[in-house]
């Protein structure tokens, strides 16, 4: 017998056995996720348990006795020609299971219900057969009560006495048989018919009752919408031999292909108290057919899978079978390599697999919560990585520590150039005040190290060597853990799994070379950071920070230069600053080899380089001090600007560059030189500047006899500066958008001041969503920058196009970039391989 067309309504046609739903063009519309999930088992050529489903809005359908009998002996044939043969008899009947899905995936569905079909009439020729009589018992008591309570209208409270009266099933199936006829004027059917339609009926009615209701509108579902039923054979086999299992393809803390799981025996899918179940390898029959199911499902999936299978008489069949849910980038990765490899897909779709964001847990430290930690505070995600060391509560310190050999966690309000060698030497920070863009935040992703901002709750009492968070004190020496994943502080040590690069990770970082249009370059400043980028797939610098090489021992050298008294000192101090920078640049350059470096002039406001203690050395001085400051320095002399003002300097430090540039290629290296010019809003500034950087290359050349080969370009960091692209690129060979001051000044933020006092609010109404110093700003930031970029080739077609802002690793930001067109995009070091995956995607997402 098969169901025909005319068994349900017209509008919903037949029920559907499991595997004919393709054949007939039904998708999850129709059959719901898991009648679709049960149909690609099938064609897969999987081994599936008997089943059929019933369309979704054809459910009630099974109230009718005739309909309802007539999918039981379709079942019953299913099974016969399936995988289960047998015949059903008294001693061993067909129960059945019910469950159901939308179509779309959803999280709160009424429950399974299972042993429908027992009664009094068969339950003891089941027991003296399979055995386990508690828990048959157990699957029938919680049958009947679902069923008592959403079909038969029976009082909650009176179940719920009367569950606290027989907590032995045993005793409370005979109680609820009692209680329901008492209720209801009839006995509760011992026909298996009936029982189907009741128990599709107490599905349904859960499913359109205010709790389910709620529960769709906490999803954002419609109310109206609706689910298919699953009716599959509940096939019992002897005890000894057969079971419940469910199972995971990968180890997904390595990746590696390793199926492993839990196998009950003589446990049903429905059994509400299963236990800790055994290995696998316990399984009857062996575990080798889930091996090769599971080298069937996962192409298929394209994912880790999970599944849930039983087994009868020594026979598996499976239950459920989908992909892993956010699995790990390790699994994810290996998979991918894994497929394509094998050619079950090609390289641009195992690329797709991996997003970019996850990448940053394999390749940063992470700590392995147990929960019992003790959280310090909490602030944003400024750094990814993973530290733990005794709190420093100033620069100096810090540094002090760290020569000792122990690990030091910065703690401070805020950071300024000042402290980058402490910042260097701890090995995370964390500051109250601040956010993703600050000053710390953008050294700490340079370097690599951890950092946690705007942890507001922190208070940082440095003369008491304490801080401070609710009730929590900690001492300048205490121990805390940081992570910059996730923007949290605990106190005292917690365990951290160190950054696992996989081989599988840098073949598929190849394949995703292959694909991407971006080059990827970094923002360093010395050897050590560049070396750590060319590591991790750098093509070369995108963005070298001059002022960067003067902080530290060269502090004073600067401080020398700013607070001159004349012009005799001005020539000393920088021809100070030309030799030591020269050794700098030499160091950077034989690192970079034959690579592209972009390297800034310098660009800082002046008062990030006087003496943080305001101790000059005479009255003259501290004037001269005063002189320059002020109100609104990041806006002020800085970048061309001071280069105007203070003629000599930009020449010094191009002829340092070009020095070493000379160096190095008597060594027999060619770095591509491209010198920038920050901080540009004016034409005639960069003509000067240009003018200044070339007659410094001339001079050189003239000097050695060797020719050197540069390109000269501006930054585009004001909105003026985009607007004017097409004249700044009759002179620019080159132009890179640095967009953390673009962002600032397009919006009127002040960085820190937004991050620390506005942001977070903003964020949190929904003014905006996302921060636009974390995720570029398509329609202002991003405007400007096609309109800069289209208007900057008019003026020379073969302009050299990139960016150098803290969006340059940014996913979201590179999909942006790579649609207008840019040559490149630089950023950290440590966020080469995100740019590098986001490059990808960002060209794939494009064909």
């Amino acid at each position: 017998m098969t169901l025909s067309e005319n068994t349900f309504p017209a509008t919903t046609r037949a029920a559907v056995p499991y595997g004919q739903g393709r054949a007939r063009g039904l998708g999850a519309d129709v059959l719901g996720v898991h009648g679709v999930e049960m149909d690609n088992l099938v064609a897969l050529g999987l081994p599936v348990v008997p089943g059929l489903t019933v369309p979704i809005g054809a459910g009630s359908g099974l109230q009718d006795h005739q309909t309802a009998t007539t999918a039981i002996d379709l079942l019953e044939k299913l099974a016969v020609r399936g995988i289960w043969p047998a015949v059903r008899t008294e001693r061993r009947p067909m129960l059945m299971h019910l469950r159901c899905s939308a179509p779309v995936p959803v999280s709160a569905l009424p429950p399974a219900i299972s042993v429908i079909g027992l009664s009094s009439r068969n339950i003891d020729a089941l027991v003296e057969v399979i055995g386990r009589e508690r828990d048959i018992y157990d699957s029938w008591a919680a049958n009947l009560r679902f069923v008592a309570e959403n079909a038969l209208d029976v009082d909650v409270d009176d179940l719920d006495d009367l569950a606290d009266d027989h907590p032995d099933s045993r005793a409370q199936v005979p109680a609820l048989l009692e209680l329901i006829e008492e209720s209801t004027g009839a006995p509760f059917p011992a026909d298996p018919a009936e029982q189907l339609g009741l128990a599709a009926k107490a599905m349904l009615a859960r499913w359109a009752s205010p709790r389910g209701q709620r529960a769709r509108r906490a999803l954002s579902l419609p109310d109206d919408l609706g689910i298919a039923l699953h009716v599959r054979a509940l096939r019992l086999g002897s005890w000894n031999e057969s079971g419940y299992g469910s199972a995971i393809s990968r180890d997904l803390e390595t990746g590696r292909f390793a199926p492993h799981g839990v196998f009950h025996l003589g446990v049903r899918r429905a059994d509400p108290n299963p236990g800790p179940g055994d290995p696998l390898d316990q399984t009857p029959g062996g575990v080798q057919i889930l091996d090769q199911i599971f080298a069937t499902l996962e192409p298929h999936l394209r994912g880790v899978a999970e599944v849930e299978f039983e087994v009868r008489d020594r026979q598996l069949a499976l239950l459920s079978a989908q992909a892993v849910e956010h699995p790990g980038p390790r699994a994810i990765t290996h998979l991918a390599v894994d497929l394509a490899t094998a050619g079950s897909i090609n390289r641009s779709e195992a690329v797709r697999m991996l997003e970019p964001d996850l990448m940053q847990d394999l390749l940063h430290a992470q700590l392995k919560l147990t929960g019992s930690e003790q959280l310090l505070a909490r602030g944003l995600p400024a750094s990814p990585g993973a530290a733990i060391g005794e709190i420093a509560l100033s620069s100096d310190r810090a540094i002090q520590l760290a020569g000792q050999g122990k690990n030091v966690i910065l703690v401070a309000s805020e950071t300024s150039p000042a402290d980058v060698p402490a910042l260097l030497a701890a090995t995370a920070v964390v500051t109250s005040n601040g956010g993703l863009a600050s000053h710390a935040a953008v050294v700490a992703r340079g370097a690599g190290r951890p950092a946690v901002c705007g942890a507001t709750t922190l208070r940082i009492d440095a003369n008491a060597g304490t801080v401070t968070a609710g009730e929590v004190t900690l001492r300048e020496g205490d121990t805390v853990s940081v992570n910059g994943r996730t923007g949290d502080v605990y106190c005292g040590t917690v365990t951290i799994r160190p950054a696992e690069p996989s081989a599988e990770l840098e073949i598929l970082l190849g394949w995703a070379d292959e694909i991407r249009r971006l080059r990827v370059r970094t923002n360093a400043d010395n050897a050590e950071d560049a070396a750590t980028a060319f590591r991790l797939g750098a093509e070369g610098i995108g963005l070298c920070r001059t002022e960067h090489q003067f902080l530290g021992d060269q502090l004073p050298l600067v401080q020398r230069l700013v607070l001159a008294e004349s012009e005799a000192e001005e020539i000393e101090a920088i021809a100070a600053l030309t030799t030591a920078q020269q050794s700098d640049f030499t160091d950077l350059l034989r690192v970079v080899g034959s690579r592209p470096i972009t390297v800034r002039l310098l660009d800082a406001p002046l008062h990030e380089f006087l003496p943080a203690d305001g101790e000059y050395r005479d009255e003259a001085q501290a004037q001269r001090a005063a002189d320059t400051h002020e109100s609104n320095p990041m806006l002020g002399l800085r970048g061309v600007r001071f280069a105007m003002v203070q003629q000599k300097l930009y020449p010094a430090q191009a002829e340092a560059l070009f020095r070493a540039w000379v160096t190095v290629n008597g060594e027999g290296l060619q770095p591509q030189l491209e010198v920038m010019i920050p901080l540009v809003s004016l034409p005639g500034e960069l003509s000067k500047a240009i003018e200044q950087v070339r007659s410094a290359a001339a001079d050189v050349e003239q000097d050695t006899g060797v020719t050197i080969p540069y390109l000269v370009g501006s930054m585009v960091e004001t909105p003026r500066a985009a607007l004017l692209a097409e004249l700044l690129a009759e002179d620019a060979q080159f132009l890179s958008f640095g967009t953390n001051d673009l962002t600032q000044l397009t919006y009127g933020f002040s960085r820190d001041d937004v991050e620390k006092t506005m942001l977070t609010h903003y964020l949190e109404h929904g003014l905006l969503d996302d921060s636009p110093f974390a995720v570029l700003d398509t329609y202002g930031v991003g405007a400007l920058i096609s309109m800069a970029v289209r208007s900057a080739r008019r003026a020379r077609p073969e302009v050299k196009l990139g960016v150098c802002g803290e969006h340059g690793g940014d996913p979201a930001s590179i999909a942006f970039l790579d649609s207008v067109g840019l040559h490149y995009v630089s950023c950290s070091p440590r966020r080469v391989p995100v740019a590098r995956l986001a490059a990808a995607h960002a060209a794939l997402e494009s064909r």
